[in-house]
Formats: C-alpha cells, sequence, structure tokens
C-alpha cells in the first residue's frame, strides 16, 4: 500500500495514483457507479464480474468491511477498485477489517488518488472503456504493455460470465433479512414456492424472497425447464448477473420453454434474458446504469421513480413492441 498504481485504458489515457488492496494487474470493463455508500456490497455483487469499478463519492472507506451478512456474493466480484480518497479512519462497531485489508486478502488491487471526476467524464463522453488496473510495482512502469494488454482483451460483449458465477447445484435458500427485517415482513411458514434460476443472484435480494414468505429454491442458470418444473413451483425469479445476455443462449431457452407456464420474474440479467426469450433484442448502454439514484419514468402513472441499478445492457423497446410486449418503466 502507498506506492505508486495506473489505470490504462484502450484509448491511451493514463491515471497515476496510489496503490492499496492487493499488488496484481487485472483487465476488464472500467465503469462507474454513482452511490454514496454500500462499497461493500458492489465489491461483491457478482453483476461487477469481468469491471473496473470507480466509485464517484470521493471519500471510500471509512466504516470498513462487516461481517459477510453485508456480503452479496463470497468475496469481492471485482476486477478493480477506483475511488479518489481512501479513508484512514475506519468508524463502525461492526467493522470486522479495513477495506484496504479486505482487497488485499482477496487479491484485488485498488487505485486512490487519481482524479475520478474527470475520469468518469471520460466515460460517460466516449462510453465505458476496456482497461488495466495495475498495482504490481514490478509491472506499473510498462504503460506499453498495460495499453497493449487492454487493448488485447475481448471486452464483455459475446462473453459469458453467467458460467462463472452461477452455483454448481440446486440449493435450498433459508437466510432472511435477520438485523434489518422490518416490522411489515412477513411472519411465519412460507406461503409461496419459488424457484430462482442463479445467474449470479445477489444474496439480498433471495433474502428478501424469504421475507416476503416465499420458500425458495436456487438451481443453477443451466437448469432445465423439466428440472424446474418438477419443482412445482408457485413462480420463478431470473436473477440478476454480469455482462451481456445474449450468449446466454441455454437459460434463454428455458425460459421459452416456462413462459405461459409459470408467473416469471426478472432482474437486471434475468429481466434481459426474458426479453430475449420473448422474441425482443437487447444492446450495449454507452456507459450503463450503476448506482443507487437512477431515475425511471412509470409509463402508467407519470411519475418519476429513483431506483438502484446495476447493468451494462438493455431490452430495444421497439423490438420488444413488434412481440406485443410494452414497457411500463423507461430510464
Amino acid at each position: 500500500m502507498g506506492h505508486q498504481a495506473k489505470l490504462v485504458l484502450e484509448d491511451g489515457s493514463v491515471y497515476t495514483g496510489t496503490a492499496f488492496g492487493a499488488n496484481s494487474t487485472r483487465v476488464g470493463e472500467t465503469v462507474f457507479n454513482t452511490s454514496l455508500s454500500g462499497y461493500q456490497e458492489i465489491l461483491t455483487d457478482p453483476s461487477y464480474t469481468g469491471q473496473i469499478v470507480t466509485m464517484t463519492y470521493p471519500q471510500i472507506g471509512n466504516y470498513g468491511i462487516a461481517d459477510a451478512v453485508d456480503e452479496e456474493a463470497p468475496g469481492p466480484q471485482v476486477e478493480g477498485f477506483i475511488i479518489k480518497e481512501l479513508s484512514g479512519l475506519t468508524s463502525n462497531f461492526r467493522a470486522v477489517e479495513t477495506l484496504d485489508a479486505y482487497l488485499e486478502r482477496h487479491g484485488i488491487p485498488g487505485l486512490a488518488g487519481i482524479d475520478t471526476r474527470a475520469l468518469v467524464r471520460k466515460l460517460r463522453t466516449q462510453g465505458s472503456l476496456k482497461g488495466v488496473i495495475c498495482t504490481d510495482p514490478n509491472r506499473v512502469k510498462d504503460e506499453v504493455g498495460l495499453l497493449a494488454a487492454a487493448r488485447a482483451w475481448s471486452g464483455l460483449t459475446g462473453l459469458d460470465l453467467v458460467k462463472k458465477v452461477t452455483p454448481a447445484e440446486l440449493r435450498r435458500w433459508e437466510q432472511n433479512k435477520g438485523l434489518w427485517a422490518q416490522p411489515k415482513d412477513h411472519r411465519g411458514a412460507p406461503v409461496f414456492s419459488v424457484v430462482a434460476i442463479d445467474c449470479g443472484a445477489k444474496r439480498n435480494i433471495l433474502r428478501n424472497l424469504v421475507q416476503s414468505g416465499c420458500r425458495v429454491t436456487v438451481v443453477p442458470a443451466t437448469a432445465s425447464s423439466d428440472e424446474i418444473m418438477a419443482l412445482q413451483p408457485d413462480g420463478i425469479f431470473v436473477s440478476n448477473g454480469p455482462g451481456d445476455p445474449e450468449p446466454i443462449t441455454y437459460t434463454q431457452q428455458t425460459l421459452r420453454q416456462l413462459i405461459g407456464k409459470k408467473p416469471i420474474f426478472g432482474i437486471c440479467l434475468g429481466h434481459q434474458l426474458l426479453g430475449l426469450a420473448l422474441g425482443a433484442g437487447t444492446y450495449k448502454l454507452k456507459f450503463g446504469h450503476r448506482g443507487g439514484n437512477q431515475p425511471v419514468r412509470n409509463t402508467g402513472t407519470g411519475k418519476v421513480e429513483i431506483t438502484a441499478q446495476n447493468h451494462g445492457f438493455a431490452v430495444d423497446v421497439e423490438s420488444l413492441r413488434k412481440k406485443g410486449g410494452e414497457p411500463t418503466h423507461i430510464n
């Protein structure tokens, strides 16, 4: 920690700052998140697989890292983490370690001390860019080599990242919201049986399903329609996940066979996979929607709702309409 580190983007831009976390070199798509807090949940969200995440809020790390209750998956999923300033103080009675120590333990490089505003302006103008984050003292001066690595990477489009994060086998999910349960939450025995197709599901989504009165069975993204129907679900949930939905043809095929048999609800990647299964198209967003303050217009009421989002691809509205679908919410 404290030595020189760099972010090298595919357009030749170089951002030099200070290293924290692990000494490593990682390649990924450079993106930004506009949330003011929640960095532990962001770091551990499987939807960030293959991405180097930049936080727009300037000071990060002041409440440290809490225990696994705050994690969306076992350990960080990002390729790298970029911030303006790493807090020198950890003040949180639930903290078990510092952000720096956490990233170092998991082998994730961090870059601090750069002008994150300038970086975010570039990403908003040019779109998300392939990049290399380097905190390895033996490689950090090789800007030519780092640039070549960034340009050589294939990028997220056409890449199946779901197979990296989906579980190997079926399992029951029984954990609820625990400390964060609300008085209005369901109490007592489960009312509904839900099968969750795990394309990289955030734990908190599964916790909320349980807290809402659902008995949740998690299946891999490769599960067949017959395997899912054999579980006799009342409904089917398709989770969030990383990257491009188009290569995930196996889940699309399963959904086509399930449509009309059971109610199906998708979030993030799951929503996009459901759109593809219905015959709509998807496309890559210029710089994605990532953060807790994303405005969405409700087409039914005309009201704008503030939402939390994390995705770099979207369903094409016109292709959906051609298949008889109608959007209810538009960014």
